[in-house]
């Protein structure tokens, strides 16, 4: 699963590293180290373009956009029904019916730094919290999808990151990760033509995977109150993951 992740980086280098326009009139998120449901986070989409009248023109391009992390359907009677809505499995995404109409046409990514996970400790009880990021300290693209709910000012929109078996050593902390992708696959899951989201939504590559550091980190992050660089810094002394991984 993915229910907390970090993400530090600037909007203009998120525009630039996507080649993405940022939404108009949305001012720009703080970096944050501890997301967690129900908070506000980017997005990059396919945006239809529009003319003076409203009309489709046919054209569009990828859009920088801040969303609430928890999907909300468009038919949804009250726009609550996200807080249970932060992950989408993608073995199931064409359908359950809160997210194959997403998932065939409204795919995003979510630019992360990495995400944590808990495992079991070796050597007592509760668990260890880990985090998972790309050892050259570069960023990840989360799968995603996103949604629009209401309309005029009441208009919400919303997201909710796509979940896989996970792969290689990472199957050692939880049984699920993240569908991490990697560029080459960005322009496929953002195009709405292609609506085959098994086309799409392959596995996480192994080779990618490989280049992704599984550090054990403090205990702070448990609290979604705690903030800041500090939370994602290595802890020292710490237990490899057990054998088994946590079932949650």
């Amino acid at each position: 699963m993915c229910g907390r992740y970090a993400a530090s980086r600037r909007p203009e280098d998120l525009a630039v590293e996507f080649e993405a326009v940022p939404a108009e009139g949305q001012p720009p998120l703080p970096a944050d180290h501890n997301v967690a449901p129900t908070k506000d986070v980017y997005v990059v989409r396919h945006a239809r373009e529009r003319d003076a009248e409203g009309r489709p023109t046919g054209g569009g391009h990828r859009e920088l956009r801040v969303v609430r992390w928890g999907l909300v359907p468009s038919w949804a009677k009250d726009p609550s029904v996200g807080n249970r809505m932060l992950n989408a499995r993608v073995e199931s995404l064409a359908e359950k019916p809160a997210f194959r109409t997403a998932a065939a046409g409204r795919r995003c990514l979510v630019p992360a730094d990495g995400w944590y996970e808990w495992a079991p400790r070796h050597d007592g009880p509760g668990k260890q919290p880990y985090f998972v990021t790309p050892e050259d300290g570069a960023g990840l693209a989360l799968a995603g999808l996103w949604e629009v709910w209401g309309r005029g000012e009441e208009r919400l929109y919303t997201c909710t990151v796509v979940t896989a078996p996970a792969v290689g050593a990472l199957a050692e902390v939880h049984p699920r990760m993240p569908l991490v992708l990697p560029p080459d696959r960005w322009a496929d899951w953002l195009d709405p033509a292609l609506d085959d989201v098994a086309a799409v939504a392959g596995p996480t590559p192994p080779e990618y995977v490989e280049r992704l550091e599984i550090r054990p980190v403090g205990s702070a992050v448990g609290n979604v109150a705690n903030n800041g660089p500090q939370l994602t810094a290595r802890a020292e002394s710490v237990s490899a993951p057990a054998d088994q991984p946590a079932l949650f």
